[in-house]
């Protein structure tokens, strides 16, 4: 039996584009591993890390254009956006250019004999060391940024290890694209091409994470398939640590004095989040607590009018496309739903935005309203009215864990509910955030893009300067010998390392 052809589609028209890759068998994902977990001593120098990073940046805004065209073509992103994922995600990887050199993600720790301490100190030293191979699983929504090129990609090869992408079906010759990019830029700094290999197929992500020479994986995509792949870690003879960003509603409240304050400009900000990027972002506000009322009301009449005035917008496929019209349409059939503007079809091929009101009351038990705290992808989002910062309470009480959190709140020190609903969102999410909207990562040292499942499978960030730690682990030498110590490790610091020396900054 021939392979599985692999099929380049428009999403505005459902089209086939073109044949770009035939579909992995088991040998050859076999083939692509074991070619990464043989290069992965290549990767031991820092400096040559930190080359490979900043010359793929390079080469990949070398091929701007040509990227962004293929991107455009197979995903409906448009092109200033896609301008703009590009820019950040080569700035990403300079960015882990510059981890790699400074090397604080070493962690070195050095603790010097010491027989007075009860029991003895003998001579410890610690530092973290790549865990070798890493698959990673490309998102659908950014085709760059969250793919072959991007932060999972990114942070492992700072790290240390060697990556094996399972290509997105959604992008398969921008991923084409990319991983030929990011292989030219290993040739050209003296690595393997081997550091970066690509892969396409369900079945090749499946013997993927079953690989036993894949130390690690990172994946953005569906709970469904995202948990499926997590138990498949889990259940190998020797498990492997699995990052995976699965789902998040980002629930937002405003604070009865925020309506009051500022109902309009907070209707218009929701609006434009909600709908941005055809609802497609990861960190859209799909949940939303306005008080019931005059100010309420006036908040939601400016939503009205910001999101009638959205046009229609094609999702990244029709398979998605379906489910958001089934999701909505079944999400607005609840008894005491409403929809003031209805989201759903907006031709054969694109979807129109919207979003549904509900009473709180209906959201603080058990029942079938509990679709309604379901993460639907697409431009909807769904608004809860509350009567009391009890009843907040309780609804928070029943959400799942986020990547964000919002608060809307009145003047400083002028909302006496702030302080009581911000200390209810905190434990529901990674990132916290005040009179602001989540769409919208950046790409900062102090970013965490993760949360409690199942928004995250673990407790780290897939963005930002400490995602590099997913993919590292520590080793302590005890009692070592200076000559067989790792150069990191040695008396007076040689590489000039951050570190730690009998428990101060050295």
């Amino acid at each position: 039996m021939s392979a599985a052809p692999v099929w380049s589609v428009d999403p505005r028209t459902g089209n086939p584009r073109e044949q770009v890759a035939v579909e992995a068998t088991a040998e050859e994902v076999d083939r692509a591993v074991r070619a990464a977990h043989a290069v992965r001593g290549a990767l031991a120098d820092r400096a040559a890390r930190a080359a490979f990073l900043r010359t793929a940046a390079e080469l990949l805004e070398e091929s701007g254009e040509h990227i962004v065209e293929a991107a455009d073509a197979e995903t409906a992103l448009g092109p200033a956006r896609l301008t703009g994922e590009l820019a950040r995600t080569a700035a990403q990887l300079r960015a882990f250019a510059e981890v790699v050199e400074e090397g604080a993600y070493l962690d070195v720790h050095i603790d010097h004999q010491d027989g007075s301490r009860t029991p003895p100190w003998p001579d410890l030293r610690r530092y973290k060391i790549p865990l070798g191979v890493v698959a990673v699983y490309a998102a659908s929504n950014f085709p760059l940024a969250f793919s072959v090129p991007g932060g999972d990609t990114a942070s492992a090869l700072a790290a240390g290890c060697p990556v094996v992408v399972k290509a997105h079906p959604d992008h398969p010759a921008t991923s084409e694209l990319c991983a030929s990019v990011l292989r030219r830029a290993a040739a050209r700094t003296g690595l393997p091409e081997d550091v970066l290999t690509l892969v396409h197929g369900f079945d090749a992500g499946v013997e993927l994470i079953r690989h036993p020479l894949v130390s690690a994986a990172g994946f953005t995509g569906s709970v469904r398939g995202g948990r499926a792949l997590f138990d498949a870690a889990a259940a190998r003879p020797a498990p492997i640590p699995f990052h995976g960003e699965l789902g998040s509603l980002n629930p937002v409240v405003v604070t009865g004095a925020a309506a009051a304050e500022r109902a309009g400009e907070i209707g218009a900000g929701l609006g434009g989040s909600m709908t941005l990027g055809a609802g497609q972002f990861c960190t859209k506000p799909g949940f939303v607590l306005v008080p019931e009322g005059a100010a309420g009301d006036q908040l939601l009449k400016t939503l009205t009018e910001t999101v009638s005035s959205t046009g229609s917008g094609v999702l990244l496929d029709h398979r998605m496309r379906d489910a958001f019209v089934t999701g909505v349409r079944e999400r607005a059939a609840l008894p005491d739903v409403g929809a003031p503007v209805t989201p759903g079809a907006g031709g054969e091929h694109t979807v129109s935005a919207g979003f549904l009101t509900v009473p709180a009351a209906r959201l603080t038990a058990e029942g079938p309203h509990d679709a309604l705290l379901e993460e639907c992808f697409g431009p909807v989002t769904v608004i809860a009215r509350y009567t009391s910062v009890d009843e907040i309470a309780a609804v928070l009480a029943r959400l799942p864990g986020n990547l964000t959190a919002t608060l809307q709140t009145a003047a400083e020190d002028a909302d006496p509910d702030a302080a009581r609903v911000l200390a209810a969102l905190t434990p529901l999410a990674g990132r916290i955030l005040v009179n602001g909207w989540p769409t919208g990562v950046a790409v900062a040292p102090a970013q965490h893009h993760g949360g409690p499942y199942p928004a995250t499978t673990s407790t780290s960030t897939s963005v930002g300067a400490t995602a590099i730690e997913r993919w590292l682990r520590p080793v302590t030498y005890q009692s070592t010998p200076e000559a067989l110590l790792p150069p990191e490790l040695r008396e007076g610091n040689p590489l000039g390392l951050p570190r730690r020396v009998d428990g101060r900054r050295a």
